[in-house]
């Protein structure tokens, strides 16, 4: 069952604009201008984008003159979600400030889920100091000593960011301090995921040459005990390089194989592509990293930050520069056109320039920004690095577009890898083999896993098994008295929200909130197709559940 509509309280919006699980936003004081909240709501349903985003800015603008701290607060907290989901943390700082500001007037407004919610707006826009110099020093500093005050419980939190400001700006023993900090207290909820927390100090610890160390502190994570969904790729690729300078080659080359069959086709991944690059060139490989760069070249222009593009574009001039060594500068790489940039095959070494040249002028804005030249060094040393031994075996790899699917008559010649063909079992576990994940299909041929807060169940429907349905259950539950707030949530998400469709299901005096996508593919699906279906409803489902586990 869904929750049921109305008018801009029935649509699933409180009076303020936002869904009705914001109802963790306290009454008191001025009440919200009824023509604000009906402008919030209309903006909330607007396409992502700039529009969209001047719009928010432009209601929380006029909330503040009018003195409206609910709904000005409200505007902020979906800019500021608009900014996560476009990959725009740069933009976080301001409208954290505000934020924090209105609270601080106002004891009494935000709920104890809403203010915790806002602690961690502010580890990201703190955190956003490292991936671009658009964001200030001393701006980030001071926004990191209020953190340090409002979330005194969490010291692991405030340490790791103390810790890695102090390493983006070259001063390596004040960064160790806060290391040991960092590593010793208990992980809480304000700072990052505490699965890939061991990850983050193990690029710490490898960027000191303290391989041995990075190994150590990824151990448990590489082994399997973690829940999050990004693992145990995402440890995999902070460690090939340790590994690789530990003695342990063949290690390395297993995991930058299975890490980067993943990180291939995930835009959250970019950051990672750096490490797969420098290690392809360094384990004795310039054909395939020159194979990677061309794969991903395209993903630059639109990149997760200035840092990581910076690390990309330098790990891709040392790719380009080790290649012509190894003779193959005559190769062609084809960089697609972006903006009034035209499209262009470059010939290896004039790509090689072109992306040092992108790195340099990077490091230069954030060596400008802190004062110090830490990031221009950090280039040059990249650059300088060279293989120190013989080249290391590639493990095998299964072939990226095989979807596994042995369900036709053997004598069939396969399917052309871009060619529809029926849905099978197989071709749902395949997608989810190359994503690395976890799952278990019971005797019905229904798949299922769990990611972070959410299970997820696939399964084929209808007749001849055409209908792929993908069924979440968020792991929060809520008591039976909360009906009517548990419709609200899901009449908000079913308005805001395309997938998945939101129901509440009753059971056991408890009330059990699940999404349900379910798309027809009688005319067949290719397994790239299946691929994105398949990462939409993870995607999609994965950020329900933590819509849910946010309700007050």
């Amino acid at each position: 069952m869904t929750g049921r509509g109305g008018d801009v309280t029935g649509r699933g919006l409180d009076p303020f604009g936002l869904p009705g699980w914001w109802s963790g936003l306290r009454r008191g004081g001025r009440q919200p201008d009824p023509a604000l909240a009906g402008a919030l709501a209309d903006a909330r349903d607007t396409p992502d984008g700039e529009a969209r985003s001047t719009e928010l800015e432009r209601i929380a603008a006029h909330a503040d003159a009018t003195g409206d701290d609910r709904t000005a607060v409200a505007a902020r907290f979906a800019l500021i979600d608009a900014y996560l989901l476009h990959g725009e943390r740069w933009r976080l700082v301001e409208p954290v400030r505000r934020c924090l500001a209105a609270a601080d007037r106002r004891p009494g407004l935000l709920a104890e889920g809403q203010a915790e919610l806002l602690r961690r707006y502010q580890w990201y826009a703190v955190e956003a100091l490292l991936g671009s110099p658009r964001v200030g020093l001393d701006q980030a500093r001071s926004m990191l000593d209020d953190l340090a005050a409002r979330a005194a419980g969490d010291p692991a939190a405030v340490a790791e960011l103390h810790c890695r400001i102090a390493d983006h700006l070259g001063d390596e023993p004040t960064a160790r301090r806060w290391y040991d900090r960092w590593s010793t207290a208990d992980p809480g909820p304000v700072g990052g995921c505490p699965d890939c927390a061991p990850a983050r100090r193990a690029e710490l610890l490898a960027g000191w040459g303290d391989h041995r160390a990075a190994l150590d502190a990824v151990r448990d994570t590489v082994d399997g005990a973690a829940d999050c969904t990004e693992q145990p790729e995402r440890t995999l690729a902070a460690g090939l390089l340790s590994w690789l300078r530990a003695g342990e080659p063949e290690r390395a080359a297993e995991a930058h194989v299975r890490a980067y069959r993943r990180h291939r086709r995930e835009r959250a991944a970019f950051p990672l592509l750096a490490a797969h690059l420098r290690w392809c060139v360094l384990a004795g490989h310039p054909a395939r990293g020159l194979d990677v760069l061309a794969e991903q070249l395209p993903r630059l222009d639109r990149s997760h930050d200035d840092l990581s593009a910076m690390e990309f574009a330098a790990a891709g001039a040392l790719v380009c520069a080790l290649a012509v060594e190894a003779g193959l500068g005559g190769r062609t790489v084809h960089r697609p056109a972006y903006g009034v940039r035209p499209a262009a095959e470059l010939d290896v070494a004039t790509l090689g320039a072109t992306l040092l040249g992108v790195a340099t002028a990077l490091a230069g804005s954030f060596d400008a920004r802190n004062g110090t030249g830490h990031q221009s060094g950090r280039i040059a040393s990249w650059l300088a690095e060279r293989p120190t031994a013989a080249p290391v075996p590639l493990p095998p790899d299964e072939d990226p577009d095989d979807d596994g699917n042995d369900d036709g008559p053997p004598d069939e010649d396969p399917p052309a890898d871009g060619e529809p063909r029926p849905l099978s079992l197989a071709m749902i576990t395949a997608v989810l083999d190359r994503r690395g994940d976890r799952y278990d299909v019971d005797a019905r041929g229904a798949v299922t896993g769990r990611w972070g807060g959410v299970l997820i169940q696939f399964r084929r429907g209808g007749e001849r098994g055409e209908i792929f349905q993908a069924r979440s259950v968020a792991s929060r539950r809520l008591p039976a008295d909360r009906l009517v707030e548990a419709y609200a949530f899901c009449n908000a998400w079913n308005h805001d929200r395309l997938l998945p469709k939101a129901y509440v299901h009753e059971q056991e005096n408890e009330l059990m909130l699940a999404g349900h996508i379910a798309t027809d593919l009688a005319h067949g699906v290719a397994p790239a197709q299946l691929a994105v279906l398949l990462d939409a409803a993870v995607d999609t489902g994965v950020a329900y559940a933590e819509a849910v586990a946010a309700l007050p």
